[in-house]
């Protein structure tokens, strides 16, 4: 990634300061939705949000920055106790504290850039499914499901590695981008809300290794 944009009505300097150090080009707006447009007509690499004093506000941009554009890699900056404000994972890609240091902002934004180009391929069959990832259209046997982005994720991810098996926290890892602080449970209900809308004809591609995590099924 060369270009960075962080939304925030604070400095620099009190946000995330080893920004400056990344060597990157860097574009600073406010937290307001008009610099969503602006992002988008820069076409940043990453948004980073600041949610420390206005998480209200943090949580309905990253909403609507998720809505203009579902593969924009989005960062919410939260303190730890804000983590259970509202349900980040559902939009951000990737969490950092305030003040984090360079070399944590440098691994987390190539972790990042990992998930985000990973070299999937850009359509995923796994049976009668068909997932494509560049425009995050799923269909079951030609049948169009109404997919969240993290539902997507994560069956894209399972997808991709038909028959491997991951543990919770391996997804929350891979797919979430961090740990999540509402722990593994939020894996379930995401496989969960996934079986419901792939229905009962195709609930069986994702399958429960019990005692250890998760697996697409091996067609």
């Amino acid at each position: 990634m060369s270009f960075l944009a962080l939304l925030s009505d604070r400095p620099l300097r009190v946000v995330l300061p080893a920004l400056e150090e990344l060597n990157r080009d860097l574009k600073l707006e406010p937290l307001a939705a008009s610099s969503l447009g602006h992002v988008a007509e820069l076409d940043a690499d990453a948004v980073l949000i600041d949610a420390v004093e206005n998480p209200g506000q943090a949580w309905s941009l990253l909403q609507q920055a998720r809505a203009r554009d579902r593969r924009l890699p989005l960062v919410v900056v939260a303190e730890r106790d804000q983590l259970e404000d509202h349900p980040w994972h559902e939009t951000a890609d990737e969490v950092v504290y305030p003040g984090a240091p360079s070399a944590e902002l440098r691994l987390r934004l190539a972790m990042l850039r990992r998930r985000a180009g990973s070299g999937d391929a850009a359509v995923i069959r796994l049976g009668p499914l068909t997932i494509d990832s560049e425009t995050y259209r799923v269909e079951a046997s030609g049948r169009p499901l109404d997919l969240t982005f993290k539902e997507f994720e994560l069956l894209r991810f399972l997808s991709g590695r038909p028959g491997r098996v991951f543990t919770r926290p391996a997804l929350l890892r891979e797919v979430w981008g961090y740990d999540f602080y509402g722990g593994t449970r939020t894996v379930d209900v995401h496989v969960r809300r996934l079986r419901s809308k792939l229905g009962p004809e195709h609930e069986h591609l994702i399958e429960t290794v019990r005692s250890v995590g998760y697996r697409a099924a091996e067609i």
